[in-house]
C-alpha cells in the first residue's frame, strides 16, 4: 500500500470519528447528565410519552405523579426529558401578533 492510500484511509477513518461517533458520544453524555440530575419537582416526559412529576428519586427508580394520587415506579434510563417551563412573554407576544381576520375585511 503506498503512503497516498494510507492517509486516505486515515482521512477516512478520522472523518467517520468525528461526523458520527463524537456526536453521539456527546449526546449520551448529555442524556447521563440529564438522569443524574433528575430531583423532587421535575417536570419530565418518559420515552413512552408519559408525563410526570417527580416525587421520589432512588438509585436506579424514579417515582412519577401522573395524577393526583397516582404514581408510577419507572427506571431511571426511561426517563426522556425535562418538560421546559412555557415562557410567559412568548404567550404575550403570540397574542399580540394573531390578527383577526374580521379585521382584515374591507
Amino acid at each position: 500500500m503506498d503512503i497516498g492510500s494510507f492517509f486516505f484511509l486515515i482521512l477516512v477513518i478520522g472523518a467517520f470519528y468525528y461526523l458520527l461517533l463524537r456526536p453521539q458520544q456527546k449526546r449520551e453524555k448529555a442524556r447521563r447528565e440529564l438522569v443524574r440530575s433528575l430531583q423532587v419537582g421535575d417536570e419530565v416526559v418518559t420515552n413512552a410519552g408519559i408525563h410526570g412529576v417527580v416525587v421520589e428519586v432512588e438509585e436506579a427508580v424514579v417515582w412519577l405523579e401522573v395524577a393526583p394520587d397516582v404514581e408510577l415506579k419507572l427506571s431511571r434510563d426511561s426517563v426522556a426529558g425535562k418538560v421546559a417551563e412555557p415562557d410567559d412573554e412568548v404567550a404575550e407576544d403570540d397574542d399580540e401578533a394573531t390578527d383577526d381576520p374580521a379585521d382584515d375585511e374591507s
